[in-house]
């Protein structure tokens, strides 16, 4: 049956459940462990679930849940949701394709859920996800996503997750074809109030066009999280699986392009970082933010630009945050949600001047001081790269930066109780380098833009003409050698790129 059957866009959850069950090649198993099974009771109670539900069931108990989908070291995780859908999904292949697989486009829908608690002490948030087959016989397609509950009381927690699932079960099935539109249906009938989504992978036949760097992007810029996240081999991640109990090192910035200045920045942010107490190196997730102001500096979000900055951060082994905050006590408390480790952010000295200007926190009722108060509850540190003046050759440092007189002591008191560090370990040689100049030098031509950027962002922008670039007879080319150090599996390139 299709979508197109109901004559308005946004059908509620009660239409959307119905024309699931009224589809007559939708054939499949519900599988829910926590919070009730509140997907498949949409689907019961609409009538006509006979044509469209296998087989429910939910296995709470431990042991159960392991005698079935193997073990697993936590119950509400990724692993085993992508075991449910694993084990159904080939059970009904194994016992209806025979009979109906010729007409019969079957799916497996699982979640695993942790509600709020009777105390209200837990982590209310959970997996869900669908494998399905687009037409009868087609190759298998899966949708995962992950959710965060806001609800306060376990009730309206069900209910959320309960619509949420319909949402994406109709999406699957009804949007494949439209994946903007899908992520835009997911919270049909429900509002960011209620539930977030930080974590959404498509996969499978019907999606061998997704970029799923592209989805985590729209998940943000449409309001469904204010944060996404994805590896250096564009793998979606879920935040908390990531930084959870770790020490996190962040860097923001335009990355347009990478330069050397940004490694030179990160790595001896991370060198003076790792000396903290209670932080191991080797246990430091650092991760490369790009805010969507930045990213909509120029009006609309230019997807092709966006992605040439990922591709740089990749080709340098970079886990990506793309942010929808703006304001540094925003992101310090999103950090905060997942850690109670050590948190560390890295600037330029003139971030940290604007990091002290009123004018940015006048919606705040305490201004500046509720906004430092926020910033620096945690235990969170900035380290401070010096700017460059290159008409008088002098460096704004922690020591000399200007703070308006109101501010001073303010300034003076996060310095001196080491809340602000100044980086001192930097290479010299990359303060003259601006990311700004380098983007002016390739759309110009200018071969010399290559001297400011790491040897595998200038292979990358030759290779696939990033920013504008285009190869003329004087170019330089890449040397196919370079010496580099390797901090927590991220690259950070201290060679010219050329040669």
């Amino acid at each position: 049956m299709s979508a197109e059957r109901f004559n308005f866009e946004r059908p509620n959850t009660e239409r959307k459940a119905l024309a699931v069950n009224l589809d007559p090649h939708r054939y499949g198993t519900f599988a829910e462990i926590g919070a009730g099974q509140e997907v498949v009771r949409w689907f019961f109670r609409v009538g006509g679930a006979a044509g469209t539900i296998a087989k429910s069931m939910s296995a709470y108990d431990m042991t159960v849940s392991d005698a079935i989908y193997g073990q697993c070291e936590r119950y509400v995780c990724r692993k085993r949701l992508e075991d449910m859908l694993d084990h159904e999904h080939t059970l009904n292949l194994e016992r209806l394709s025979e009979s109906r697989g010729d007409t019969t486009s079957f799916f497996a829908f699982a979640d695993t859920v942790s509600a709020r608690n009777f105390k209200g002490t837990n982590d209310c948030h959970g997996w869900m996800g669908v494998r399905f087959q687009s037409h009868p016989g087609d190759q298998d397609s899966q949708i995962i996503i992950h959710v965060r509950m806001l609800d306060t009381e376990n009730a309206l927690q069900q209910e959320a997750i309960g619509i949420i699932g319909v949402n994406l079960l109709y999406g699957a099935f009804f949007l494949n074809h439209e994946p903007d539109q899908l992520i835009e249906s997911l919270l049909d009938n429900l509002s960011t109030r209620r539930i977030e989504i930080d974590m959404i992978e498509f996969s499978g036949i019907a999606f061998r066009h997704v970029d799923n760097r592209v989805m985590s992007l729209r998940l943000v810029q449409l309001g469904l999280s204010n944060a996404a996240m994805f590896s250096a081999r564009g793998e979606v991640l879920q935040p908390s699986e990531v930084l959870y109990k770790k020490p996190i090192l962040v860097e923001r910035g335009s990355f347009r392009p990478l330069t050397n200045v940004n490694l030179d920045i990160l790595r001896s942010a991370h060198e003076k970082f790792s000396l903290e107490p209670d932080v191991e190196a080797d246990q430091v997730v650092t991760l490369a933010e790009i805010t969507m102001r930045n990213l909509t500096a120029n009006g609309d979000i230019d997807l092709q630009d966006f992605l040439a900055r990922v591709d740089l951060l990749a080709a340098c082994g970079m886990t990506v945050l793309i942010s929808d905050y703006f304001e540094y006590y925003r992101l310090a408390a999103y950090l905060a949600r997942y850690t109670k480790n050590k948190i560390g952010i890295t600037m330029g000295a003139g971030s940290l001047c604007d990091l002290f200007d009123d004018k940015y926190y006048s919606e705040l009722d305490g201004g500046i001081l509720e906004s430092f108060g926020r910033l620096f509850k945690n235990d969170l540190k900035l380290y401070i790269y010096p700017l460059l003046n290159r008409e008088t050759g002098e460096r704004t440092t922690v020591d000399n930066l200007e703070v308006a007189p109101g501010l001073r002591k303010l300034y003076e008191y996060l310095v001196d109780k080491g809340c602000i560090e100044q980086l001192d370990n930097f290479n010299p040689q990359n303060l003259a380098t601006f990311s700004r100049e380098v983007l002016c030098q390739i759309q110009a031509g200018d071969p010399s833009w290559v001297d400011h950027v790491p040897v595998e962002v200038a292979e990358v922008i030759q290779r696939r003409g990033f920013f504008g670039y285009r190869r003329s007879p004087a170019a330089k080319e890449v040397a196919p050698a370079f010496i580099s150090a390797s901090v927590n599996n991220t690259t950070f390139t201290t060679t010219s790129a050329a040669r």
